[in-house]
């Protein structure tokens, strides 16, 4: 019988249980330490916790099972054991006395070992001690996670250590897609963590279950704040100099170039190029990198969308369809910057007075200046010195990133070249 089919040593309604949450809902250590290590007998008790996601950090999302579980007649039993909870909180002097008095650094009534709980909290000195004492470093999950896929922090990097210290096994691949620890770290952002598994062998075109390679998961990985930006680029960078392949194509056809364009990053977006990124290439929907990074230049950060544009035509991107640019008006019309880096593209294009229609009255007065500069175009040709560009652009081809800034030019007249917007349209 399975300790989910047994009753727990000290279930939800015991007094132990309830005095346990008082104590680390206040942060009292004291009396969470006094009641693991006196009052809870035997070592490896079984204790039932109700389904409220007390004792993971408090910015996690409560489990849809355990939501299901509160409306159904279904009950869900959440189930764990002191180490475990030692271990989550870092609570050492905890874990070095259940430890001696032989609790099973293995145990994991509730799905996770102690070793999870450790990684997952970054604890190090705890991690240390259950691996010491034996603890497995490959130890599964209900989830099929191994604790190096549990290390998802950049504190949890002493763990990580630790782990491949003790024989854990750095490619594995683990939990229904497939990763392995190097996907996990470029997924979070973990430069540190995937130089450390590099070090250790880590396949670095490794693919999981989605076709993804690392370089591919960290393209398609969110980022908030510019610490995270900083850690992905320089995470990016890692595996390229380590070998990745830098148009590796998933299971959609999606090249790392695709997933950075749809997360408006020009800076990861250049790296890319300049290490053999297709800018044409093309995903099973047709889309190209171009057409991503124009299909979320609303919802980027300032500058973001036309950066990223900019170094995808300079790096030879073909521009769009001419008879698909009022439907790029309509959806940039918010990012004038956008619209003018990709109109400057274009030797000639036919403004109609109609595009005027498919702009909102407060964005055209917002951008007023650089809108009547585009609609006074539908009946002026385009400058000699824009037609100059054009013919210079085209000579040069996938090359002018690399080539316009070699011409005896005034720095000026090559951000000209390289489609730097001004504000107007000439």
């Amino acid at each position: 019988m399975s300790s989910w089919d047994s009753p727990p040593d000290y279930p939800l309604s015991s007094d132990l249980v309830r005095r346990l949450k008082c104590a680390l809902a206040a942060g009292d250590n004291d009396t969470v330490q006094e009641l693991i290590c006196t009052e809870v007998e035997p070592v490896d008790a079984v204790i039932e916790l109700a389904n409220d996601d007390w004792m993971k950090e408090p910015s996690a999302q409560l489990p849809t099972g355990a939501l299901l579980g509160l409306w159904t007649l279904e009950y869900k039993r959440e189930l764990t054991t002191p180490l475990c909870i030692a271990a989550a909180h870092g609570h050492v002097f905890c874990v070095r006395h259940l430890l001696s008095h032989s609790a099973d650094p293995d145990a994991r009534p509730g799905g996770r070992g102690a070793l999870h709980e450790a990684c997952l909290g970054g604890h190090t000195a705890c991690t240390r001690l259950l691996l010491q004492h034996g603890a497995n470093p490959d130890l599964l999950s209900a989830e099929g996670l191994a604790p190096l896929h549990l290390c998802r922090t950049p504190a949890s990097l002493g763990c990580a250590q630790a782990l491949l210290e003790h024989g854990a096994t750095v490619q594995l691949e683990c939990g229904p897609g497939r990763d392995t620890p190097l996907h996990v770290a470029a997924q979070y952002g973990l430069d540190e963590h995937a130089q450390l598994y590099l070090g250790r062998g880590a396949r670095v075109d490794a693919r999981n279950a989605r076709g993804e390679t690392a370089l591919s998961a960290a393209c398609g990985a969110a980022t908030r704040s510019p610490d995270e930006h900083a850690r992905c680029l320089r995470l990016c960078a890692l595996l390229l100099r380590g070998g990745a392949a830098a148009d590796a194509r998933d299971e959609d056809e999606r090249s790392p170039l695709h997933k950075a364009c749809g997360r408006a990053r020009p800076s990861l977006c250049t790296l890319l190029l300049r290490h053999g990124a297709d800018a044409g290439a093309l995903d099973y929907g047709g889309a190209s990198p171009l057409a991503r990074a124009l299909q979320t230049a609303t919802c980027a950060p300032p500058a973001a969308p036309q950066r990223t544009v900019q170094a995808l035509l300079n790096h030879g991107a073909p521009s769009v369809w001419p008879d698909a640019f009022p439907k790029v008006l309509r959806t940039c019309a918010q990012v004038p910057a956008v619209i003018e880096v990709l109109f400057n593209s274009y030797t000639k294009l036919r403004v109609s007075d109609s595009w005027q229609e498919v702009i909102p009255e407060e964005v055209y007065q917002k951008h007023e200046p650089f809108y009547r500069s585009l609609f006074a175009l539908a009946h002026t040709p385009r400058s000699l010195q824009h037609l100059c560009r054009c013919a210079i652009r085209r000579l040069l081809g996938k090359k002018c990133f690399l080539l316009v800034p070699q011409l005896p030019l005034p720095e000026t007249l090559q951000m000209y070249l390289l489609l730097e917007p001004e504000g107007v349209l000439r």
